[in-house]
């Protein structure tokens, strides 16, 4: 097999370069043996025994002149290492396995005198699910090979995907004998169709495989996955002719090495004429050229003057070194400096020209335990089992279209010596996909949710198996794919339609720029002019019956107060701060209260005056005294107190609310204390219920421009306001809250304003005739001869 012989091109390259190198074992000829197995264990033990014994003879028992070996190679198989090891241990004979490494012959107790040349291979799971997070691979195949490495492979490319949530859509075990593969067929036919949305698969070769997989794949021409492999993993379908190949693209994991030039010239200058004792090169070159061989000497006729195994196509033999031949070459050049250890301490002598050296295989032991080297490629080996490193990856792409030209392109690195995040080096844009493939394939469950939505778990099914659900309101999923849970938008920010994205949201308050701002003051300050000129009237008719009734200067202060409570309401307009915040509670309280208690001493204005008619009563005293206008400053100064208490203990100060509206933030002002803003609240309305209730008992008083009916009407008014307003206060937010409030405030004053003085302001204008002397004595006429 061109691949199996290369190892063995590899092994006489390695001599002849050491024996070539003047500073290596000086005066010293290395030679070698070989011997075929033909996948068969039962050539090993014989072939082990030559070895030792140097002759086909009788184990411990030698004579003649023929050579014995120091130290043994054996090949890929796990099987020949485990049989020739024992038996080779009851001598001490030092055995170098070139396969890939195995952790079962690590075992010291078990293989105290064999050693493994490959480095560790226990990054390749760590390596292969790198390569599926590069390319967010989330659904994968997995195809191995049966035996301890392909379980062991197994197990850590599980715990790996796992650990890093890529998920194992199929796991097949491949038997490697070849008469299981026969009777089981039909367990390989996932391969064509089984699993399609599985676009990449893993497979793991053993080297003991028999390449029935690849035997399968290419049987159905599957062209549409991508193949992840190791370095074992080789193509030696020599009689395909398809234009089509399944193994177009396949990635493949292989131990980093340097280039050996000098092999290419080797194998340029190789032939069997060079090697005349060399029965199996004479074999190939037979099958590779189609010479013939005479019968008399066993010489080769008829072979291509030019032939040179260099000059052979791709697909018939590969010039460049797999691992396998890799590591015979570190293998060769091990037991050499072992030997040049030996011969420097004087543990071995040179011997004459033609002479062979005389020591125990067994002394080389200590030497190659402890050695440690860098090849002529500048590649450290070593074969101390407690002190082998992982070794770093070449990442390859096989190109094979058109078939047959089976060229291995490097298209990146891996290795588990460098920081996170550093370990894989890729060159995209040099990757060729599998055949049907231009851009680079997706292979996974479910398609990544988009922006807005997050993923949730399919019950019963692998993690990357899941629906997408819209978020909720006021969170998103960024552009970060399949994410589990939706990201609440901070406070000052709120969800987008998409819920992809934070937007700022919107700071917003009664402004006066607002059309309700712009109608709630310009309804304010008409309200305060017209409050004005009520003022100016009255005072411009001072003198007259109607205006000198009821108080006159009880009359001024209402007016007055009522025009500032119409400009407090300004107050709750534009954008508030702690100024403005604590001014609309006290101005508010303190105007209203003064207001309410003008009607409540106008009120017992009323009743005094009528009470007092009849002469030396007690109650005219209080009238004449001007009792009712200590009313106003008595019930002004109990607020006041509630004001002082409120301020003092925990006032009202600017706040944000950015959960009423969506999109926005309401600037407000918070009420501080609620038991203190109540407490205000209830007295301002126990004070408006004693005016109404005092009112509403003088109504019908028979005293001329009796007002009682006015002030009764005005408070039941200024009541409904209030009471109405609460339960609408509680259930508004932002604007509409403050709006609520300043329509109150409006409301409330107005109908003061016109339930008091617009019915005096239409006599003073259109019945004039009543606001005169007789007008006064017809009216006491009236109400004296009204029974």
């Amino acid at each position: 097999m061109p691949n199996s012989y290369q190892n063995v091109l590899a092994f006489m390259f390695a001599i002849e370069e050491i024996n070539g190198n003047p500073h290596l074992l000086p005066n010293v000829s290395l030679g070698y043996e070989s011997h075929n197995t033909l996948y068969n264990d039962g050539n090993t033990v014989p072939n082990v025994l030559i070895l030792h014994t140097g002759q086909r003879g009788i184990p411990n028992y030698a004579c003649g002149s023929e050579s014995r070996a120091v130290a043994l190679l054996t090949g890929t198989s796990w099987a020949t290492a485990a049989q020739s090891g024992p038996l080779l241990e009851l001598y001490k004979f030092p055995q170098l396995t070139f396969g890939s490494f195995d952790p079962i012959l690590s075992d010291h107790g078990q293989f105290p005198s064999l050693y493994q040349v490959a480095p560790r291979e226990s990054s390749l799971p760590q390596g292969m699910v790198s390569l599926m997070l590069y390319f967010s691979w989330s659904w994968v195949g997995l195809v191995i090979t049966e035996g301890s490495k392909g379980l062991q492979f197994l197990s850590d490319v599980r715990i790996e995907m796992d650990r890093n949530r890529v998920c194992v859509a199929f796991v097949k075990m491949i038997s490697n004998h070849a008469e299981s593969y026969i009777m089981h067929t039909q367990h390989h036919e996932f391969l064509a169709g089984e699993s399609s949305a599985a676009n990449v698969v893993i497979v793991y070769y053993d080297p003991e495989s028999l390449n029935d997989v690849n035997y399968n794949i290419g049987l159905h021409l599957v062209t549409w996955r991508v193949w992840v492999t190791n370095s074992q993993w080789h193509t030696d379908m020599t009689g395909q002719k398809f234009i089509l190949d399944s193994f177009h693209g396949t990635i493949i994991f292989s131990n980093h090495r340097e280039e050996i030039s000098a092999f290419e010239h080797f194998l340029q200058m190789a032939d069997p004429s060079r090697y005349p004792g060399d029965t199996f090169f004479r074999r190939y070159w037979y099958w590779t050229f189609k010479c013939l061989i005479s019968d008399s000497d066993c010489a080769l006729l008829g072979c291509t003057a030019n032939a040179s195994l260099a000059r052979l196509p791709a697909n018939r033999f590969n010039p460049a070194m797999s691992d396998a031949s890799y590591n015979i070459y570190n293998a060769v050049y091990a037991v050499a400096r072992a030997l040049h250890e030996m011969l420097l301490q004087g543990q071995m002598q040179p011997v004459g020209s033609g002479e062979r050296s005389t020591f125990s295989p067994w002394q080389l032991h200590p030497f190659l335990r402890s050695i440690q080297f860098n090849n002529p490629t500048g590649d450290n080996v070593n074969l101390d089992k407690k002190i082998k490193l992982n070794t770093k990856y070449d990442i390859l792409n096989f190109w094979n279209f058109p078939e047959g030209l089976r060229l291995k392109v490097k298209v990146g690195e891996f290795s588990s010596h460098v920081p996170q995040g550093q370990q894989l080096s890729l060159s995209q844009e040099v990757i060729q996909w599998a055949m049907g493939k231009t851009e680079t394939p997706r292979s996974v469950c479910t398609e990544s949710c988009s922006s807005g939505f997050r993923k949730s778990p399919q019950e019963g099914k692998p993690a990357c198996c899941f629906d997408c659900t819209p978020c909720p309101e006021n969170e998103i999923t960024n552009d970060t794919a399949d994410m589990e849970h939706c990201v609440k938008c901070p406070d000052h920010l709120y969800a987008n339609l998409q819920r992809n994205s934070c937007l700022q949201k919107a700071v917003i308050f009664l402004a006066y720029e607002d059309p309700l701002g712009k109608a709630l003051a310009g309804t304010a300050l008409s309200l305060t002019v017209l409050t004005t000129a009520v003022l100016g009237v009255f005072v411009k008719h001072r003198d007259t019956p109607i205006v000198k009734a009821n108080n006159r200067a009880l009359s001024y202060t209402l007016l007055i107060s009522l025009t500032c409570c119409f400009l407090c309401s300004l107050l709750f307009i534009g954008r508030p701060n702690t100024a403005t915040c604590i001014l609309q509670q006290t101005t508010f309280g303190v105007v209203f209260t003064v207001a309410v208690s003008t009607v409540l001493a106008k009120t017992i204005t009323v009743v005094l005056a009528f009470k007092a008619t009849a002469p030396g009563r007690r109650m005219r005293q209080l009238l004449v005294s001007g009792a009712p206008n200590y009313i106003i400053p008595i019930c002004s100064l109990i607020q006041l107190t509630l004001y002082g208490a409120w301020m003092g203990t925990n006032p009202p100060y600017i706040d944000t609310d950015v959960h009423s509206e969506h999109g926005h933030i309401i600037i407000e002002c918070n009420k501080g204390s609620l038991t203190a803003f109540y407490c205000v609240l209830g007295y301002l309305g126990s004070l408006a219920l004693v005016s109404f209730t005092v009112a509403f008992l003088a109504r019908n008083l028979p005293d001329t421009f009796n007002e009682a009916k006015f002030l009764t009407f005005s408070m039941l008014v200024f009541c409904s306001v209030w009471v109405t307003f609460l339960p609408m206060y509680h259930s508004s937010k932002g604007k509409a809250m403050v709006a609520m409030e300043v329509f109150s405030i409006l409301a409330s004053s107005a109908g003061l304003l016109g339930c008091i003085f617009v019915p005096k302001c239409y006599i003073i204008f259109f019945r004039p005739e009543r606001n005169s002397i007789q007008g006064f004595i017809n009216e006491t006429q009236y109400w004296r001869k009204k029974p």
